[in-house]
């Protein structure tokens, strides 16, 4: 039987979207708001909270879209390999355009392949698993992370000894991985990825406890119930096993987990019990598409900053450049910066609107 769906998730996948290119496409990143910044290693700001809610929402959804599996026993592992695959492939797409890299040089991983992988790795256990199984093996993930990253290195948590860099060094190799803190290190490596999929059942199992309970006061406090004390706990183990987006360490799958609970909380509150629906619905349609959006996002971002070309000020520099200086005109550059990223989202909301309109919904 077909589980009813909490509205509220698909008003946070929206949410989640928006945010994610809010912060992916600044008008220039020498400007942009400290908060819309990632931590530069441990610790954490409010963008480091948008992926995971990314992966969370993929477990949220996953619990409709597997629940007749896992109740028939007839399991598609034909589907559940094809999504996880393009996925894995349209990442890899966006990382070779605009075809300007050599093919020993293209970055392998990144955000779409970590969805893929996590996927994958998460259907096989949420299919083979009952949810207290799935909890203890949560745990069991997290804390078999942890022994491995002190055992791989005298300093587990520097970014140049850290195990997660060393396996894909030895696997994929330092020109296949991203170079965006001055050598071959990938925020979405292999190793992380095992924690990064706990990340993803957080938002199955949440989902799972929510349709238990269809009262919406008695969802919110469920959600507060587990999300504080699993904050609390992150904080507690930071001392040892710091938080840290890049290496997605066990207090971070935690404390973004116990977030994005909290949020979801909010949510319900605000559309369930306070009838606040109408700004809430943006989100709702900008969610409603989640990978036509972030794909065209990306094919923006990469035509604007490395196909097109406008002359400023008697040079010759990208488009992406020239809309910024544009705008930098008017204002000053980390409100340009912004700006700018505010254009990229309404623009994208306008053609999430369309195919809502249309009930066009592109799946894999």
């Amino acid at each position: 039987m077909r589980k009813q769906r909490v509205a509220a998730i698909d008003v946070l996948r929206g949410l989640t979207i928006a945010l994610m290119i809010l912060v992916n496409t600044p008008g220039s990143w020498s400007y942009v708001y400290p908060p819309f910044l990632h931590a530069d290693w441990s610790g954490a700001t409010p963008t480091d909270m948008v992926f995971p809610f990314f992966l969370f929402i993929v477990g949220a959804a996953m619990f409709y879209s597997l629940s007749s599996a896992r109740e028939s026993g007839l399991i598609p592992w034909a589907k559940i390999c094809k999504r996880a695959v393009l996925l894995f492939l349209i990442g890899l797409f966006l990382n070779i355009l605009p075809f300007d890299t050599a093919p020993e040089n293209v970055r392998i991983l990144g955000v779409l392949q970590r969805i893929a992988i996590c996927y994958f790795i998460g259907a096989i256990l949420i299919l083979t698993l009952n949810t207290r199984q799935l909890v203890i093996a949560s745990v069991g993930i997290l804390l078999g992370y942890w022994l491995v990253m002190t055992l791989g290195s005298d300093n587990p948590y520097a970014l140049e000894s850290n195990l997660v860099r060393q396996i894909d060094l030895a696997i994929l190799g330092a020109s296949h991985l991203w170079k965006g803190k001055g050598l071959a290190f990938d925020p979405e490596g292999l190793l992380s990825s095992l924690p990064a999929t706990v990340t993803l059942l957080s938002g199955y199992l949440s989902t799972w406890w929510l349709a238990q309970t269809p009262e919406p006061m008695q969802q919110i406090k469920k959600l507060l119930t587990a999300a504080v004390p699993l904050i609390v706990l992150a904080l507690i183990w930071h001392q040892w096993h710091p938080i840290n987006k890049s290496l997605w360490t066990g207090s971070f799958v935690m404390l973004t987990a116990g977030v994005a609970m909290c949020v979801l909380a909010v949510i319900i509150w605000a559309w369930e019990l306070m009838g606040v629906r109408r700004g809430l619905e943006f989100f709702r349609i900008y969610g409603s598409n989640p990978l036509v959006v972030y794909v065209c996002s990306g094919l923006i971002a990469i035509t604007l900053g490395e196909v097109l070309t406008a002359e400023y000020q008697g040079k010759t520099t990208s488009m992406y450049h020239y809309c910024f200086q544009l705008l930098n005109q008017f204002m000053a550059p980390k409100n340009a910066s912004l700006l700018f990223a505010l254009i990229v989202v309404s623009v994208l909301y306008l053609l999430a609107r369309f195919l809502d309109h249309k009930k066009w919904f592109v799946k894999l």
